[in-house]
């Protein structure tokens, strides 16, 4: 490798080397990282982790999805679809039924249902409610047992192609409400299981330390190359702009 320059080539060098160890360290496990069981974490772990918590914390719209939900109680749909799962179909099934829908039943992936579509919404809000705030318990006992996770995954399963049903039946207002249901409710209780949310405001120092050391180790990332292709002759100069005669 020809080096034309020791002195930046030496800078860069040490610099590349010093980002590797920092990356290095940010991929062991580390005990003042712990969680709340004690296991240690890493670095990314507990950044990663920490942009959970506040992603959670700024995405609770169930309250306004539970009144929008309530303004159907009282409307029946008459609906027949199919679950990509069809081993959801059942679990499906319960979750209809114990939404008070009398009229249903399913043939293998195949789900035919009538009934009040407003209970049926806020089921799922109130199940995804419960998710949201970790008491998986209770949305399990709703269900003889069954996997709260795996309850809100047939809830998923289950209202997703509704709402192409029902655009189908011109039934615009009613596919919205369940599209609010599933994306503002269904999926933020399932995928923040677990998590335990915060503000941004309760973590300012926090959030702008981590905002700073990512713009510097982007930087430090940036210097070193920039000065090993120094040191090896590898420069970008202007070219220069030829003139016709």
């Amino acid at each position: 490798m020809l080096v034309c320059e020791k002195g930046p080539f030496i800078r860069g060098s040490l610099l590349l080397l010093s980002f590797a160890a920092v990356f290095c360290a940010l991929l062991v496990p580390m005990s003042i990282l712990n969680d709340e069981k004690g296991t240690p974490r890493t670095g990314l772990q507990y950044a990663d982790n920490v942009f959970n918590e506040l992603s959670k914390g700024s995405s609770y719209f169930i309250p306004a999805v539970r009144e929008q939900a309530k303004k159907f109680d009282g409307t029946t749909v008459n609906l027949t679809i199919n679950l990509k799962k069809a081993d959801l179909a059942p679990l499906a099934l319960t979750l209809l039924q114990k939404a008070g829908v009398a009229q249903a039943k399913a043939e293998g992936g195949k789900i035919s249902f009538e009934g009040n579509l407003g209970k049926v919404l806020l089921a799922a809000v109130e199940d995804s409610d419960r998710l949201y705030h970790n008491d998986a318990a209770t949305v399990s006992s709703r269900y003889e047992g069954a996997s709260a996770l795996k309850a809100a995954a047939a809830w998923w399963y289950l209202l997703s192609p509704c709402i192409k049903e029902m655009q189908k039946q011109k039934l615009i207002k009613e596919a919205q409400a369940v599209d609010q249901v599933v994306r503002r409710a269904v999926e933020p209780g399932n995928n923040f299981f677990s998590v335990a949310p915060s503000k941004v405001s309760d973590h300012v120092v926090l959030m702008a330390a981590m905002l700073i050391f990512y713009v510097l180790y982007t930087l430090w990332y940036g210097f070193s190359i920039f000065e090993l292709f120094e040191g090896m002759g590898l420069t970008m100069t202007k070219s220069k702009v030829k003139q016709e005669r």
